[in-house]
């Protein structure tokens, strides 16, 4: 467990535009926009890794995610943000594809996030605890195996159409 809370993230407009550099804390009580990195790991048998996130996670604790990620920091660049995600919550390096960006928003959260994938077969490591458990996950039936699962919407909204899972 990390104290996330100190992190210092560029607050942004809809469009990315940074608008000032506050806490994550502050980001979150104040739930003001920021950027996020989502990356959809796939192994070769075109699964991909799901996992469970840490019951002490500022938000959406215990819930299933279908994408590593986070918050990136105050003047870090898209792709090593993503990059140290990669390696911070799954232990591993891998070259990256850009998916897209979009804009998430609800009550809890507002981003404006860039969607990666990156082809990896492991092994994992999940020696931050971010990761409570992992599994694979056919794309073809993430749907069907995320129905009735608490999940990240935000990783719903903004990874799963870029997927192209039915």
């Amino acid at each position: 467990m990390t104290d996330e809370s100190s992190e210092i993230i560029d607050h942004v407009d809809d469009t990315g535009t940074v608008i000032a550099t506050v806490t994550r804390a502050e980001m979150r009580a104040a739930n003001l926009m920021h950027r996020s990195v989502f990356i959809a790991v796939i192994n070769d048998a075109d699964q991909i890794l799901v996992h469970r996130r840490a019951d002490w996670k500022d938000i959406w604790p215990d819930a299933w995610d279908i994408a590593v990620g986070g918050v990136v920091a105050a003047g870090e660049a898209w792709e090593l943000a993503a990059a140290r995600e990669l390696v911070e919550e799954v232990g591993i390096t891998a070259e990256l594809s850009y998916l897209g960006e979009g804009v998430y928003t609800d009550d809890h959260v507002q981003e404006f996030a860039r969607v990666y994938m990156a082809r990896s077969e492991g092994p994992f490591s999940f020696d931050d605890g971010e990761v409570a458990e992992a599994a694979w996950v056919p794309i073809s039936q993430l749907r069907d195996w995320l129905d009735g699962r608490p999940v990240c919407p935000d990783s719903i909204a903004l990874v799963l159409p870029r997927l192209d899972a039915p």
